[in-house]
């Protein structure tokens, strides 16, 4: 019984414990040895907390901030998303709380505020990034994107750009409007580092043409619980050969699975790939 349960530990959430303890480690040393060394402001709610811990003259640090502005928001995913995904979540966000402190340090790696913004993001997108791939959020505007999506089927792009230009406000009147521009540079690498590492949300669409179009169905559905729309009666133009075309559409996270299924089934199969901008309709996404 108890090496069951062990198993499935494993199976179903070491990565998450793992995925929260490398992000609240990750966004420690970003804090304490590039943002607040540089006047640096992060995005989303460690920004939100950063700015408490400002306008509170430090009487609410950054680390206690973290926690209670992620508080509320911990619990509307709980009640309203998922039991597991709100559980470790809030790990993420009480070791990041718990570890800030733990990092601190008087060590000035370079006061330069441009550097401590570029890779000071790049810790944070890389953190936050691998915390998602694992299936932990990282509190704040994470949950709030998923809350819109899942109710209201709304984008959260403009939610978020709003939230994050008055954290770069409050940079500006804090440190002066160069540090608000350095901190905007900070929240653009940031961005950039998540899309590289969290890749389950790039979509991309696969054209594949082959002569044995059911059995590819049959793989890529069965394997990948993932849609085909089978066109027929295509004609090659070089071997002057009837064959069908597949379109699929999988997320950058389970391409490599996809190019192992096409090969298993048909090692001759033709196939492409190119970036999809937008879905529409029923596009399969896992719970949080």
């Amino acid at each position: 019984m108890i090496r069951k349960i062990g198993k499935n530990f494993d199976h179903y959430y070491l990565h998450q414990v793992v995925g929260a303890l490398f992000y609240a480690i990750m966004l420690s040393l970003a804090l304490n040895y590039f943002w607040l060394p540089g006047h640096v402001y992060s995005s989303g709610f460690t920004g939100l907390a950063q700015l408490v811990d400002t306008l509170t003259g430090g009487k609410i640090n950054v680390a206690w901030a973290i926690a209670l502005v992620n508080m509320p928001l911990l619990l509307l995913a709980w009640f309203t998303l998922s039991k597991r995904f709100a559980i470790f979540t809030a790990m993420a966000v009480l070791l990041s709380a718990a570890f800030v402190p733990l990092f601190a340090t008087k060590t000035v790696l370079t006061p330069d505020p441009l550097i401590n913004a570029i890779f000071g993001g790049g810790i944070n997108g890389m953190a936050v990034g691998t915390a998602l791939r694992c299936g932990v959020g990282t509190g704040g505007l994470d949950i709030i994107g998923m809350e819109l999506k899942h109710q209201f089927r709304m984008k959260v792009g403009s939610v978020n750009l709003a939230f994050n230009a008055l954290i770069m406000v409050g940079a500006g009147l804090t440190y002066g409007w160069q540090y608000a521009l350095y901190s905007i540079i900070g929240v653009v690498v940031s961005a950039h580092f998540i899309d590289l590492f969290y890749t389950h949300q790039q979509q991309i669409q696969e054209m594949i043409v082959t002569n044995k179009p059911e059995e590819m169905t049959d793989t890529i559905q069965n394997k990948m619980r993932r849609g085909v729309t089978i066109i027929d009666s295509a004609h090659g133009g070089y071997t002057g050969r009837d064959r069908s075309i597949l379109l699929t559409v999988v997320t950058q996270h389970e391409l490599p699975e996809l190019r192992h299924a096409i090969k298993e089934v048909d090692p001759n199969a033709f196939y492409s790939e190119s970036k999809v901008e937008h879905t529409g309709g029923r596009f399969y996404e896992p719970e949080p």
